[in-house]
């Protein structure tokens, strides 16, 4: 059997694991143990829904992706409320889960994957813009932020 992906970043998450207990990186440590236990819900769920063999590539790229948004999101609201150094620690965490992803799409490679999304499906309005996005995040999963490219398809699909 062959190893997917999701085994190789299980894998590097393991064995980075076993690297930041060694160096003592409290905050390594306790962002890769967050990561694999969500790994490990999520693979429970799954299999309770009878998929076997746990999640996919794409939801694991998913997860990482919602924890780097929420705690984002987090750091925005401690620096509103003055907790700079616990937005700090946020931003260590944020660091080391992007250890583990692929690296981001650029603004000019984005434009061209939703372009290149909107010639291959045959787009012409709005309304086909849940195509669009369905065929961007099975590409770019993990590697796309959704939130723009979804401005990018409607104001291609507008214009």
């Amino acid at each position: 059997m062959s190893k997917g992906k999701s085994d190789v970043i299980r894998s590097e998450l393991t064995e980075a694991l076993k690297v930041s207990l060694k160096a003592q990186d409290k905050c390594a440590v306790s962002t890769i143990r967050l990561i694999l236990a969500a790994l490990k819900d999520r693979d429970i769920r799954a299999r309770a829904d009878g998929n076997a063999d746990g999640v996919s590539d794409d939801d694991v790229l998913t997860l990482l992706q919602t924890m780097v948004k929420q705690r984002g999101e987090s750091i925005r609201l401690y620096e509103e409320g003055g907790r700079l150094e616990l937005a700090e620690r946020e931003r260590e965490e944020v660091e080391v889960i992007r250890r583990f992803m692929p690296k981001p799409l650029e603004e000019d490679e984005m434009d061209g994957a939703v372009q290149e999304a909107i010639r291959e499906i045959g787009a012409r309005d709005i309304k086909d813009m849940g195509k669009t996005m369905a065929l961007l995040k099975q590409r770019y999963s993990g590697r796309m932020d959704f939130s723009k490219a979804s401005g990018m398809v409607r104001q291609a699909l507008v214009s």
